[in-house]
Parts: C-alpha cells; structure tokens; sequence
C-alpha cells in the first residue's frame, strides 16, 4: 500500500469538538473528489466513532483522542481513531447493534452505523488501555493530483 498523504490530528474528548473532527476529515479527503454521498458516509462515520471516544473513553474526565488519515494510491481513505480510555471488555459485544454500556438513552448502534457507511471496520481495545478503531473506503472517482 502506497500512501500519498497523511495527516494526523489530536484533540481532547470534549463534545465541541466532535464537530471539528468530523469537519477535518472531510476537509482533507476532499482531495480525492469525492460524492456529496461519499463525504456524509466519512463524516458520519467519524462523528460515531469520536463520540464513542467522548461518550465511553473518557466517561468522567478529558483526554486526548487520536487521528490518523491516509489517503492511499488506490484511491483508499484509511482513518484510525484511538483514545487512551477505559478500552472494552468484550469488543464482539460491543459492536453488536442496540447494546450499550451508557445508562443514558444512548441507542447502542455507533458501531452499526460505521459499518454501514465505510468499507471495513476494525475495533482493537484493551481494557485499562483504550480503544482503536480503524476504517476504510474507497471512493469511486477522484481528481487527486498524485505530484
């Protein structure tokens, strides 16, 4: 896998800026020309996957979440969100839609949603460690300038 560009952006667990997160992503994928449709997958996606940084990370304190973005020669958006949080005890648990461990009305379908708008959804988490999640799709056109 060839990488053309990459960027990485780290920021603390507080709701304000998920909206930022899911805004650079988009911004820096726009290289690739993507579809209206394309772009709301990312963001959407993005947005689920930091909120369960904010939401279930880092429950009652800040810290840091990570973001790493590749752009591949196949076209490939390759985005890796991970926290240092309180990780998951039992990923395949975890991902199945309509659990979750919030006593809010959060609705458990997070991970649901990821899968449904990229092409591949990876989670990795430790308990006491944190949680990496890492996505990828493929855009169909692009007008990306490989120099």
């Amino acid at each position: 896998m060839n990488v053309l560009n990459e960027v990485n952006i780290n920021f603390l667990s507080k709701s304000s800026n998920e909206g930022f997160a899911r805004s650079a992503v988009s911004a820096f994928v726009l290289c690739l020309d993507p579809t209206i449709s394309e772009l709301a997958d990312i963001k959407t996606a993005v947005s689920e996957a930091v909120t369960n940084c904010i939401v279930h990370a880092y429950p009652d304190t800040h810290g840091t979440i990570y973001i790493n973005i590749k752009i591949t020669e196949q076209n490939k958006i390759i985005i890796k969100i991970r926290d240092k949080g309180v990780g998951i005890e039992d990923v395949k648990q975890a991902i199945q839609p309509l659990f979750t461990t919030s006593n809010d009305e959060r609705a458990g379908l997070g991970f649901a949603v990821m899968q449904s708008f990229m092409d591949s959804i990876k989670v990795r988490s430790k308990t006491g460690v944190g949680t990496t999640v890492i996505m990828e799709k493929t855009i169909i056109r692009t007008g990306y300038d490989k120099r």
